[in-house]
Formats: structure tokens, sequence, C-alpha cells
């Protein structure tokens, strides 16, 4: 959002998402309890011809963008214009929308999974399967873990590896099985640091896990990282990115159709970040379809 736009935001609007309450009309003109401050009788008007606002008890006004600079900075909140022009693009809903990117899902012959059990990976053809992707032991504990399921049409039980998503959901893999077990959303991990300065975009685990062993022996990223788990999440990895300050948001999506046109609408969102730069990883692992088969090739796996 650039400033033209935002000073074309209707004030009523904004104030309404400030929670503020009209209360009283007059003419063209609206009177409402200042949202800069606590008050009990209402002394902030706007003007909806000229969209510009006036505070009789601060003796201050001006036009949307100078309302949020102010309503920041008494919110002990940066508050400079790309803060207020970050704050409007956020909250009036005018931010570029990542577009899902859907992949064929065969459902027909997906079992309905019940989980039954969570615990630490123990069973040998589980750790066996990892190992064979270049996930050793060791690392895979701090992530994963093994998930009893049952299959509530046969009954039949066993066990997968399962990664946790952030609505307590499990995306379950073995040797011969992809699947999930309740609600399938992306993974947000935090980094070493506080408020780190770089974010790391992931399809799946494997990719995650397979650049940790690749760029920091196996140990977790100073960075955060999103994994997506289904490129259809795409648009939910907004809000953990949206004005959180990262100035470097680096990709590491698939190459093949699915992943390019994933890369590419990151690129459209991300360059509507303040001070954003996007590191698009795929040249590592050119010439495999992606971040795990590189690795699994460097392991001399394949």
């Amino acid at each position: 959002m650039n400033i033209e736009q935002a000073k074309r935001i209707p004030l009523a609007d904004i104030l309404n998402k400030l929670g503020c309450t009209p209360m009283q009309q007059k003419n063209n003109e609206t009177w409402y309890l200042s949202p800069l401050r606590k008050e009990k009788t209402a002394s902030f008007k706007i003007n909806h011809a000229r969209n510009v606002w006036y505070d009789h008890g601060e003796g201050l006004g001006g036009d949307t963008i100078g309302l949020i600079c102010v309503y920041l900075k008494r919110s002990n909140e940066n508050n400079s214009v790309s803060d207020a022009l970050r704050w409007l693009t956020n909250m009036m809903g005018y931010a570029t929308r990542i577009e899902p990117i859907h992949t064929p899902v065969d459902t027909k012959n997906t079992p309905k999974l019940k989980k039954v059990e969570v615990k630490a990976l123990s069973e040998p053809a589980l750790v066996h399967y990892l190992e064979g992707r270049g996930i050793p032991l060791d690392l895979a504990d701090r992530y994963l873990k093994q998930v009893r399921v049952e299959n509530t049409e046969s009954g039949k039980k066993f066990n997968l590896i399962g990664f946790r998503n952030e609505d307590g959901g499990y995306e379950l893999r073995s040797r011969s099985f992809k699947s999930n077990v309740g609600k399938k959303y992306l993974t947000f991990i935090r980094g070493n640091v506080i408020k780190p300065p770089g974010v790391h975009i992931f399809e799946g685990f494997m990719d995650y896990l397979s650049a940790l062993l690749q760029h920091n022996n196996g140990n977790n990223f100073d960075d955060d990282a999103i994994i997506l788990n289904s490129l259809s999440f795409l648009s939910h990895a907004t809000p953990f990115i949206k004005g959180y300050g990262y100035t470097t948001a680096y990709t590491w999506m698939d190459n093949d159709g699915a992943g390019i046109a994933a890369t590419r609408s990151l690129q459209a969102f991300l360059k509507t970040e303040e001070n954003l730069t996007h590191r698009v990883m795929n040249h590592i692992y050119a010439g495999h379809k992606d971040v795990n088969a590189w690795h699994m090739h460097k392991l001399q796996l394949t």
C-alpha cells in the first residue's frame, strides 16, 4: 500500500477497527470518544467529505496516516509513516494475498485415522526409513514423534512417523504411507534467536531437517522456520511474517511446477513487506526435486 491508497481509506472504517463507536452525527461529521486516550465526552470528529480528523482534546488533526502515526506512538510502537502504512495494510485487509497452490490428492484410498498414542521414536522400521532419507535419530528425536493410529474402518492399528503442526494435528509418514491425523495445518518453529532477522519457508519437514543437516550441522536455525506441510497453506503463512520485522525470507520450495508457482506467489507477497529481502534457495539443490533429494544425493543414498 502506498501513501495515496492509505489516504483514501475511510476514517470511519479505521475507527471501527480500533473499536470506536460513533457517538453523534452532525451533517457530514461524526463524533467519537478519542482512540488516543480515555475520555467520557466525545471530542474526536471526522469529516467524511474530506476524510480528515480532529481531536479537540489533543489539539491534533490530520489524515489517515497521521492518525495511525499518533495511535502507534501512544501505544509505544514504532510510529513512522512506513510503520503506519504497514499497520493499515495489515488491519484493513489490503495485503497482497498469497494464492494457495493446489496439488492433486487421492482421497478415495485415504483411510480415516484416529490418534491412539504419541511417544518417542523407537520402532526399528521407522528409524531405518528415516536413516534411508538421511535423517539420523538424534535429529529426528528433536522434531518427530512415533504416532500410533487406528484405522476407524478396519480397526487396524499401526505406528507412523509424526510431525506436529500448529493446530495439534500430525503429518504422518512411513516408507509406504503418507497422510495426516487431526486437522492439517502448517508448523512454525522458533529459532535460537529472539526476534531473529530471518525466516525460512519449507514445503515439508523432510526438507527442513535436510537443510538443518546440510547448512547448520543438524542444529536449529538461529532464524525462525515455517513448514507448510502443504502448498495449500501458503496463504496461512502470511500472519507469521507480516509486520514481524524480518529482514530476509529464505524460500526452499520444490524444483517442480507447483514449487515454482509457490515461489512466485511468495515473491509477490514478500515484496509488500518493508525492508524484507527474498532469497530463493533453489539454486543450492538445482537438479534435484527437493532439498531432501539433494541431501540424499550428497550422502550417496541414491
